[in-house]
This record gives structure tokens, C-alpha cells and sequence, in this order.
């Protein structure tokens, strides 16, 4: 019976993962780096070559690489080592209905990534390789169709869970890693300046500080789900080493794709230098396989998310929020890209109370019950405040601020407790 119910639930969906449910280390390596494999990071990318040189690109990529792999390798560790979803690990630090504040976040703007970038494929192969006239006010129905194979196949991967995103994984990161980096290699030779003279040109009015904020922003909202995958790394330090290697070399490489395109080509993503060199069908299959990989992440922790809060099965939350998901992802592409990047400096605030409250009661997270605790009003409100504060205040890095407010709301409401 037990392995029948093993068998059903391979996701350890309300459970944490045992020694038999662990991965090797290269599977967890294919799945985080496939995670990072974000096609909006390349947008970032074109940002930050119209305002750094190489020297300051460069910079800007280490500092904001840097702060990104401390955020996601702590909850990498922690994932590995409790071997609990985020969902599970906000119940102990927001309370049983606590956890229902992040889980609703996450699961919320995941379907919502996962809505554009399913336009995000469909778009650019119905106007340029089927040459389609779109518009915000206008779709042909052969990019709907588009939209609908890629939503079904997509929902699919993340439906059969970890297994299903590890094959995934092993298919699409080294063909987009291989395919996409000759191609800039081609784009960099074929053009009319060496990659540093290209980097001057323009205005360079971005600042390095500013720069390493897109390169945190780009993808620490997405990062906060680490726990969900790093859980099935067999050790802790695997958990943290893997995380902050493949989270590196990830928005590296798509922030170089991003800014090669747009120095050479005038575009944000690989897709487009591919074009330009004649290589078709090599795009489609490149900008398919990149987009599916985040995808099937981002669908899988929605499940999980909306799992925690209706207390139904991973893969019906995950055929849910695919659906929902799929038939939004033309309006989302068009009208909800600004009102997802406001939303992404909700979720660091939360990354880092599941981090405070880990490691300042790390046994407690080693029981098998979570605390009877419904609500930790210190962590809810430290989210609200880390949200607004991130979203408002104009100095320095925002996701930075919402993780300093949040914590320190945290703190307070544990130093109120003990009295």
C-alpha cells in the first residue's frame, strides 16, 4: 500500500521527500538550470546593454549574480533539507491559513508567467515565420491554435510532475545552451564590431548598482520557488551548490542572449539573432524549448500552491491553473506583463521570512507535524509591508527592500512573541 501511494503521489505534494524520492545531482542540475532558462531575462539583457559597456555589463551580472545566488542557495539548502515544498515550509513560518498569503502569490503570478510566455512563443513564430499580421487587437486564429499546443503540452509536463520536468530538462538545456550559444558567437562574428565596441555605443546611463537590481529583479520572484525543486537534491549542500551554479549560468547566458540581440540584430531574445541568420527552424525549436522549460516549473509550483490552499491533488491544481493560463495568454501578453513585474516584489519578502524563520528554529522544521499555529500575523504583515515598500520606494534595489522590511517585521513579531 505504501508504495502505491508512493506511486501516486511522486510530487510528496503534503509530504516531505524521503531518501527514496531524491534525484542525482546532474538531474537536479538540468531542472534548476531549465528553470532559469527565462526568455524575459533576455529583455533585462537588451536593458542592460543600452545602458552598461561590456566592463559594467560584466559587473553588474557578478554583483547581481552574486546577491541572487545568496537568496536562492539559502532556500536551496533549506529545500534539500527539510525536503518540504515552499507551501509546506510556509505553513511552520506563516501559520496553517497563514500560508495561504504566499501560496496564493506564487501560484497567482506563476500562471501568470506561464500565460505570456506561451504568447511569448506564439507571437514572434505567427509573425515572423508564418508572417501573420498581430496586433494587441488582433490575433489570427492560427496563433491561437499556437497558443492552445503549447499550453496542452506544456500543462502535460507539469502535470506528470518532477519526473516529467527532468526528461524535459535534459532534452531542451543543452540544445538552447549549444544552439543558442553559436549563434551568438555567429551574430558577434558577422557583425561590423567587436563585442566591446558594440557595448559603447549608446547612452551607457545606467549605473552598476541599478544594473545588478534588473539582474536580481529578472528572476527573484521565480527563485522564491526553489524549495519546490532543490527538496529532491539528496544532500543540502547539493541543494545550495547546484542552485547557485545553474541560477548563475542561467541569467547569465540569457542576459547575454538578450543583449547580444539587441546590439547586433536590434532585438531582446536569441530567437531573433536565429532569424537573422537564416536558421529558422533552429528558432522555433530553441525559443519552444526555453520557454518550456520555465514554463513547466512555474505550472508545477502553481499546483502545489493552489494544492496547499484547496486541499485538492497537485495535478488537478496544475490542469487548473494550465487552463486558466492558457486561455488568458494573449491578454496577459498584451495587458498584464507591467502588473507581473509589480508582482514580483511580492514574492522576495516572502522568500526571506521562509529563510528567517528556518534558520532561526531549524528543529522545529525536522517534526513531522507542522505547529498548530493558524496565522503568524508578524510574517503576513512583513510581506504587505516588504510588497508596498519594494513597489514604492525608488532608492536602491527593490526586492532588497522588501526582504529588509519583511524581515525585520519578522524579528519584531518573534521578539513580541517570546514576551
Amino acid at each position: 500500500m505504501s508504495k502505491q501511494n508512493q506511486k501516486a503521489d511522486i510530487d510528496y505534494t503534503n509530504k516531505r521527500v524521503d531518501a527514496a524520492g531524491r534525484k542525482s545531482t546532474l538531474s537536479m542540475f538540468m531542472v534548476m538550470l531549465g528553470f532559469t532558462f527565462f526568455s524575459a531575462s533576455m529583455w533585462a539583457g537588451q536593458n542592460l546593454a543600452a545602458g552598461l559597456d561590456l566592463s559594467g555589463f560584466i559587473w553588474a551580472l557578478l554583483l547581481g549574480g552574486l546577491i541572487l545566488g545568496a537568496y536562492t542557495g539559502a532556500l536551496g539548502w533549506i529545500g534539500a533539507e527539510s525536503g518540504l515544498t515552499l507551501d509546506m515550509l510556509a505553513r511552520r513560518s506563516f501559520g496553517e491559513k497563514g500560508s495561504y498569503l504566499p501560496s496564493a502569490m506564487i501560484s497567482f503570478t506563476q500562471i501568470g508567467w506561464f500565460g505570456v510566455g506561451l504568447a511569448m512563443f506564439a507571437i514572434p513564430v505567427a509573425k515572423e515565420i508564418m508572417g501573420l499580421e498581430v496586433t494587441p487587437d488582433s490575433m489570427p486564429w492560427q496563433g491561437y491554435l499556437l497558443v492552445l499546443i503549447a499550453g496542452v503540452l506544456m500543462t502535460a509536463s507539469a502535470y506528470y510532475g518532477i519526473k516529467s520536468l527532468t526528461i524535459i530538462s535534459y532534452i531542451a538545456v543543452p540544445l538552447v545552451a549549444i544552439l543558442g550559444t553559436i549563434a551568438m558567437i555567429l551574430a558577434v562574428q558577422r557583425g561590423d564590431a567587436t563585442l566591446a565596441a558594440q557595448f559603447a555605443k549608446g547612452t551607457k546611463d545606467l549605473g552598476i548598482i541599478a544594473g545588478a537590481g534588473l539582474v536580481i529583479g529578472s528572476f527573484v520572484s521565480g527563485g522564491t520557488a526553489t524549495p519546490n525543486f532543490a527538496r529532491f537534491a539528496k544532500t543540502p549542500k547539493i541543494g545550495l551548490i547546484v542552485t547557485v551554479i545553474a541560477f548563475f549560468i542561467g541569467n547569465s547566458l540569457m542576459f547575454f542572449f538578450g543583449a547580444v540581440s539587441s546590439i547586433y540584430v536590434g532585438g531582446n531574445d536569441i530567437f531573433e539573432v536565429m532569424l537573422n541568420l537564416n536558421l529558422f527552424y533552429i528558432a522555433i525549436l530553441v525559443l519552444g524549448l526555453n520557454i518550456w522549460t520555465t514554463n513547466d516549473n512555474a505550472l508545477y509550483t502553481s499546483g502545489l500552491g493552489l494544492s496547499n490552499i484547496f486541499g485538492a491533488s497537485k495535478k488537478a491544481m496544475v490542469l487548473v491553473g494550465g487552463v486558466i493560463g492558457t486561455l488568458t495568454a494573449v491578454w496577459l501578453y498584451w495587458n498584464f506583463c507591467g502588473w507581473l513585474n509589480v508582482l514580483n516584489c511580492t514574492l522576495p519578502p516572502v522568500g526571506i521570512i521562509l529563510i528567517c524563520s528556518y534558520f532561526s528554529n531549524r528543529k522545529a522544521y525536522q517534526e513531522t507535524d507542522a505547529p498548530k499555529r493558524q496565522v503568524n500575523w508578524a510574517a503576513v504583515v512583513g510581506v504587505v509591508l516588504g510588497a508596498v515598500v519594494a513597489n514604492l520606494v525608488k532608492w536602491g534595489i527593490p526586492s532588497i527592500n522588501g526582504m529588509l522590511v519583511a524581515a525585520c517585521c519578522y524579528f519584531i513579531g518573534q521578539a513580541i512573541d517570546k514576551k
